[in-house]
Parts: C-alpha cells; sequence; structure tokens
C-alpha cells in the first residue's frame, strides 16, 4: 500500500519539461521541515491507496509523462514498484526526491530530479552528498535559493562536485516572492554559470496557493 496526498493531472511546472502535460503522485509524508516548503500539507495528509488503484488512476488520464513527488517519496517502500509498474506501462517517469535519501535504488530509466538543500531551507546538513556521484546525463540536480548566501553555496557545490560533467541539467531555482528573479539571472550571467534559472511555472499560470496543480 502506499499513503498518497494526491493524483492530479496538470503542466510540469518545473524541470527541463516544464510547460509539458503531466501526471503527479504526490506521496505523503516528509522528514524535512525546509523554511520554504510550498507543500506543508503533504506531510500528513492523505489516504492508503493499493499500488493498482493509483496505477489505475494516472492511466485514465492517457497522459505519457508521470511525476512521482511529495513529500518525500523515497520514504516509501511501496514507490520502488509503482516507479518500475509505470516504466513497465511505458511511461516516462521522474522522480522528484529532496536529496537527503540515496537515489541508489531508483531505476536508472527514471529521471531524476535531485534537491541540494541549501541553507536557507534550513536543512543543509541533511544532503546525502553520495547522490551526486549517482546522477547520470538524464537527471537534474537542483538547487531552491532564498538568498545570495544560498546562491553561493550553489556555486561552490556546482563547482566542488563537477556537476556540468555528471549531470544532465543544472537547476537554480529563486523561492518565489522571496528572492527575485531578475536578481538571480544576473548573478548567474555575472559568473557565467552554465545552468538554467527555472521558475515555477504553475504558479504563474494559477495562484501560487492553488492546490491540484
Amino acid at each position: 500500500m502506499l499513503t498518497v496526498n494526491e493524483i492530479f493531472h496538470s503542466i510540469q511546472g518545473e524541470s527541463r519539461r516544464a510547460g509539458e502535460p503531466c501526471v503527479f503522485v504526490r506521496l505523503t509524508a516528509c522528514d524535512l521541515r525546509c523554511s520554504w516548503c510550498d507543500t506543508p500539507y503533504s506531510f500528513h495528509e492523505g489516504g492508503k491507496r493499493s499500488l493498482e488503484d493509483v496505477i489505475a488512476e494516472v492511466e485514465r488520464y492517457q497522459c505519457p509523462l508521470v511525476e512521482i513527488t511529495g513529500g518525500e517519496p523515497l520514504l516509501q517502500e511501496e514507490v520502488y514498484p509503482l516507479m518500475e509498474r509505470l516504466l513497465e506501462l511505458g511511461h516516462t517517469v521522474m522522480l522528484e526526491t529532496g536529496g537527503h535519501r540515496s537515489i541508489a535504488r531508483v531505476p536508472s530509466a527514471v529521471l531524476k530530479i535531485v534537491d541540494v538543500k541549501c541553507p536557507g531551507s534550513g536543512e543543509s546538513h541533511r544532503n546525502h552528498w553520495e547522490n551526486l556521484s549517482l546522477v547520470g546525463a538524464n537527471d537534474e540536480v537542483k538547487f531552491v535559493l532564498k538568498d545570495r548566501a544560498d546562491y553561493e553555496f550553489a556555486r561552490d557545490v556546482i563547482a566542488r562536485h563537477h556537476l556540468h560533467g555528471k549531470a544532465g541539467a543544472i537547476l537554480l531555482s529563486p523561492v518565489h516572492g522571496v528572492l527575485e528573479a531578475r536578481l538571480l539571472a544576473e548573478w548567474v550571467l555575472a559568473d557565467r554559470l552554465q545552468v538554467r534559472v527555472q521558475l515555477q511555472l504553475h504558479k504563474f499560470i494559477w495562484s501560487p496557493e492553488t492546490r491540484g496543480v
């Protein structure tokens, strides 16, 4: 059984697939408490559902792209057969994970979006640094930035772990409504960083507080 917060069909708001229709499977529970978290309702809300029930709902949307998110999806053991089953059905499967749990068991065909928590999150001491040696050309490493200190932290991590030669994309995302995107873009340009400045597209299409999008 899986504890599921919500399943919904929306536009991919982040990652290299931004703008594409996607089915999201949001699993319940997270063992982080990031200061800027925009889905605290996923910490506890949700209900038990069988793997086949989850698969059946995903299939009803007839959408090839599926993202498993949370909360922290890797807290639930059943997430692994869920990913395998979706792959078997021909879906492109994405996994959004907080970066503090090992991704070693995630199927290689899954497109992993691995967060690195910056100091502004209050959870940077929880990063599982070995994950950065496991990401590949199909995967993405994401930094959510609250301020200049977070940016400098991210810039140093990118260089120290040679992420340009490992991950398929490096995403720098400003905390919505906190760090001005223009400032982040100017910092990136000044430092000649080869990264992708990422805005949360769904928060511009809908209200930032809207759930199920």
